[in-house]
């Protein structure tokens, strides 16, 4: 299930796109379906591996335009191993609250992000992430696990200043606020609970079968208690241009 939309992330046949922190590959999945070059990226081998096996699983079953390239490529967020402004559009959905140094992932993003490019950026939302942390200590308290907590205003506040311009946001996965509320409350491992093994099959069924009666829900929850905030930036056409010394050193495997 798709977080960004990439019609309003003005995706088109051709583009250069880089998918970071791509995780399983969903978002660079459906990008390299729509025409694109696509980089997946991220600092999980294992999760790469299952990435470049079923780019090649798509090309092979005739999923992709002609033309259409994608790869995947390992590093770290803090100094991403690409030119400067190498891409037309950029997605990093759920990854910031991941990194200490989120301000420096930001200014890596864009760096290498083309002037007159996009990008859209998603992290949970405020208020259904607040139930979650006051709910359970184990739903973010592990290693590689959210680290803050986003306001609106604060992380459109970081992309502006690392030089983006605001241009919208949105709010996704209404029904999937209250499975994770269902979670935090009888335990995040607890899978096996009547509740939330109930819940978990409506949400496959949204996932697979997108029935109508769930996308209307869906419409209706979004702005309510969505899960996700989706923000859409661009960088200015006359930006500042990046200078050799603003180019990351060697790239590496640490954590970010």
């Amino acid at each position: 299930m798709l977080t960004v939309d990439f019609d309003r992330l003005g995706l088109e046949p051709g583009d250069r796109v880089l998918d970071m922190g791509c995780g399983a590959g969903r978002h660079a999945f459906e990008a390299y379906r729509r025409g694109a070059d696509v980089i997946a990226f991220d600092q999980d081998a294992d999760e790469l591996a299952g990435v470049r096996e079923l780019f090649a699983a798509m090309k092979e079953a005739g999923e992709v335009p002609d033309g259409a390239e994608a790869d995947v490529k390992e590093g770290d967020a803090l100094a991403l191993p690409f030119a400067a402004g190498e891409f037309d559009r950029i997605v990093a959905a759920e990854v910031l609250e991941h990194i200490p140094a989120d301000i420096q992932a930001i200014e890596e993003l864009v760096r290498v992000l083309r002037p007159g490019g996009t990008m859209a950026v998603s992290v949970p939302r405020w208020l259904p992430e607040i139930v979650n942390w006051k709910l359970s200590e184990d739903y973010h308290n592990v290693p590689g696990g959210h680290i803050r907590i986003y306001s609106d205003k604060e992380l459109i506040g970081k992309l502006v200043n690392a030089g983006l311009e605001y241009a919208g946001k949105d709010y996704a996965h209404g029904l999937h606020s209250p499975y994770w509320w269902i979670k935090c409350a009888v335990g995040v491992q607890n899978d096996e609970h009547p509740l939330a093994k109930a819940y978990h099959r409506l949400l496959v069924w949204e996932i697979m079968k997108q029935p109508r009666v769930l996308r209307l829900a869906g419409k209706v929850l979004d702005p309510l208690i969505g899960k996700s905030l989706v923000l859409y930036l661009r960088k200015p056409e006359d930006g500042p241009e990046d200078k050799p010394e603003d180019k990351p050193g060697e790239v590496t495997t640490a954590d970010v």
